[in-house]
């Protein structure tokens, strides 16, 4: 597992090294799980599948990824080899 070194709103954010495409992220915490696509190089992240958050979470966790957007990005091609 990778965690990419970014907390938000107290959840580890996830990318797993044998995860598919598209880039995406999982926001891990709560006993809740949700999955972003990050729609790489610009964004928005959008909301792909939700295991418990209350919307007003999720809307606070997008606009925290999309703050982070350049990195999430960087390392979801470092961990995948994609350049």
């Amino acid at each position: 597992m990778s965690t990419v070194g970014i907390r938000i709103d107290g959840l580890r954010i996830v990318i797993y090294p044998n995860d598919h495409r598209p880039a995406h992220v999982h926001a891990i915490g709560a006993g809740c799980e949700a999955v972003f696509n990050l729609l790489c190089p610009n964004g928005p992240p959008e909301l792909r599948e939700n295991y418990g958050f209350a919307p007003g979470r999720l809307s606070r966790i997008g606009t925290a990824l999309m703050t982070q957007l350049r990195v999430l990005c960087a390392e979801w091609s470092r961990i995948h080899d994609v350049h």
